[in-house]
């Protein structure tokens, strides 16, 4: 199972790198940044949840990533990055701190703590990258729906139990493993009925679940 990401700890990392700044309290449904906005900072996720989605030239919108506390986002600008690839929308309550792109340099440069927090993050979200194209390649849409669910719980990551999802939509479940709403609803009353998932208070993933992802 992939690491979800590398988690940025300890929990003073703000305060520790961005001295006078604090993050902004963004509510569900805000936008932080949408495709095609200038890309000028990197943003590091203190609390809540953020969705990533793009939108094709003839409308179609597909969610590409959903991110949790303690992740950066937008940090393409970096890399020379001139517009943003996707939109980023808060889809649970957060806090969201700005680094303007010039701070995000000087502190590369600058920290070497830093640095090498940010690069080992970054590698561990391209592994769970390619292991998602690994997963789009290769795997069933039924263990591609196991697998996003047990990552949106962070299954496996030590210190960060977190067995129950926020309201999610079927439609965006679709969208992120590509197969249609009818067949998520399809595989996740299977889920129920077999005792993987249960509804209370939100959505329970149980650790079972990856018997699915593991099953030939």
């Amino acid at each position: 199972m992939p690491e979800r990401g590398l988690s940025i700890r300890p929990q003073n990392f703000p305060s520790r790198y961005i001295s006078g700044k604090s993050g902004e309290s963004c509510l569900r449904k805000h936008v932080i940044f949408s495709q095609g906005d200038p890309a000028d900072a990197v943003f590091f996720l203190q609390k809540g949840q953020v969705k990533l989605t793009v939108v094709s030239k003839r409308g179609k919108e597909a969610t590409v990533g959903r991110l949790g506390a303690d992740e950066f986002f937008g940090e393409g600008c970096l890399a020379g990055q001139p517009l943003r690839m996707s939109t980023a929308t808060v889809t649970q309550d957060a806090t969201v701190l700005r680094i303007q792109k010039k701070e995000a340099f000087r502190l590369l440069h600058a920290d070497q703590e830093f640095s090498e927090l940010f690069t080992a993050y970054l590698v561990s979200r391209n592994n769970r990258f390619e292991a998602d194209l690994v997963d789009q390649l290769f795997n069933s849409s039924e263990k591609r729906l196991a697998r996003v669910l047990l990552l949106l719980t962070h299954f496996g990551q030590e210190g960060r139990p977190e067995p129950i999802i926020p309201k999610i939509s079927q439609e965006t479940l679709a969208g992120m493993i590509g197969t249609t709403r009818s067949r998520v609803s399809h595989f996740m009353s299977k889920f129920r009925r077999l005792g993987f998932v249960d509804y209370d208070g939100g959505l329970r993933v149980h650790s079972s679940l990856l018997n699915i992802v593991l099953k030939d």
